[in-house]
C-alpha cells in the first residue's frame, strides 16, 4: 500500500469511527442569555464540530436532569421517575426565574458499543486516550475488538439578566461541583469576563484532578465563519486555561476511559465517560438581551 493509499485509508477509518460513535454530546439552550422568567427547552445534542442533532428523547436513558439556580434551594428536577417504558420521552423545558447564572446538567445511563480492533485503535488515538492505548499494547489486545460501555455528563451555563448587575454571590451555581464521574468546573463565571480574558477550568475525575486529560474546545464564530477548534491538556492540578476571544458560544469537552466495572465485564472491557460544558463568551459591543415574551 503506497503512502497516498495509507493516508486515504486512515482518513476513511477516522470518519467512519466518528460517525459510528457520534461522540460529542452537549446541552444547548436556544439562547445562553435570558430575561428573568423565561421558559426554554435545553436540548441535548450529539454530533461533530459543535454541530449537532437531537439526542435520544427516551426517558430510560436519563439518570439525572436538573437545573440549579443562583440561590440556595433554587432547583428544578426533571429526572424521569423509575419505571418509564423504553419508548417514553422526557421533558427539557426549564423556567429561569431568578437573575444570575444557572446550571443545567444531564447524566445518562450506560450504553454499549463494540468496534473492530483497527477502528477502536483509531478512535483511541483521535480522542487522545493514551492510557487505554498503552494498556491494550501491554496486554497484547490490539488485535481484539473494543467492547465499550459509555456514559455522558453534560452541563450548560445560562445567564439570566445582566451579569454585571447581579451580585457575585449569584455565581455560586456555576462554580459548584455536582459529583459527576467526569466533570468540567469553571473557576470563574464566564459571563463576568471581558473579551480576551482567561477562564480557568478544572477537569475532575471522581472529584479528583484529571492530570493530563485531553480537553477539546470549540468556538462558534459570527457571520457564518468556520467554527474554531483546538485541544489542550490538563495540568497536574487538572486545570486548563482558556482565552475567550469572542461571544462564542463555546463547547468544552473531555473524555476518560478506564477498565469497565466488574458487573459490566460480560458486555464491555472499557468504561468511557464523556463530559462537556457549554456557555457563551463575552458579548459583542452591540449585543442586547432578548425581550421577554
Amino acid at each position: 500500500m503506497n503512502n497516498i493509499m495509507k493516508k486515504l485509508f486512515v482518513a476513511i477509518l477516522l470518519v467512519s469511527t466518528s460517525a459510528a460513535l457520534a461522540h460529542e454530546f452537549w446541552l444547548e439552550a436556544p439562547r445562553f442569555r435570558l430575561q428573568p422568567g423565561q421558559t426554554v427547552s435545553v436540548r441535548p445534542l450529539v454530533g461533530e464540530n459543535f454541530h449537532g442533532e437531537p439526542w435520544t428523547t427516551k426517558a430510560a436513558k436519563i439518570q439525572r436532569l436538573v437545573r440549579y439556580g443562583p440561590a440556595a434551594g433554587d432547583s428544578t428536577d426533571l429526572t424521569p421517575a423509575p419505571g418509564f417504558a423504553p419508548t417514553d420521552t422526557f421533558r427539557t423545558a426549564f423556567t429561569f426565574a431568578q437573575p444570575g447564572t444557572h446550571v443545567v446538567l444531564l447524566r445518562s445511563t450506560n450504553s454499549f458499543i463494540e468496534l473492530p480492533a483497527d477502528k477502536f485503535t483509531a478512535y483511541l488515538r483521535e480522542e487522545g486516550l493514551d492510557y487505554a492505548l498503552k494498556l491494550r499494547q501491554e496486554n497484547d489486545q490490539t488485535a481484539q475488538p473494543g467492547r465499550e460501555t459509555y456514559r455522558r455528563c453534560a452541563k450548560t451555563l445560562v445567564q439570566v439578566g445582566d451579569a454585571a448587575a447581579t451580585s457575585p454571590a449569584t455565581d455560586s451555581a456555576c462554580r459548584r461541583i455536582y459529583g459527576l464521574p467526569l466533570e468540567l468546573v469553571p473557576e470563574q463565571n464566564p459571563y463576568r469576563l471581558t473579551a480576551d480574558k482567561a477562564l480557568t477550568l478544572r477537569v475532575l475525575r471522581n472529584g479528583k484532578p484529571a492530570f493530563g486529560a485531553a480537553v477539546q474546545v470549540w468556538q462558534r464564530q459570527p457571520k457564518g465563519l468556520p467554527t474554531t477548534h483546538y485541544t489542550t491538556r490538563a495540568n497536574q492540578n487538572g486545570r486548563v486555561l482558556l482565552r475567550l476571544s469572542g461571544p462564542g458560544p463555546y463547547l468544552v469537552a473531555a473524555v476518560d476511559m478506564s477498565a469497565a466495572p466488574t458487573k459490566l465485564r460480560d458486555r464491555a472491557d472499557w468504561q468511557s465517560t464523556w463530559a462537556s460544558l457549554t456557555f457563551a463568551g463575552p458579548p459583542a459591543a452591540t449585543s442586547r438581551l432578548p425581550t421577554k415574551h
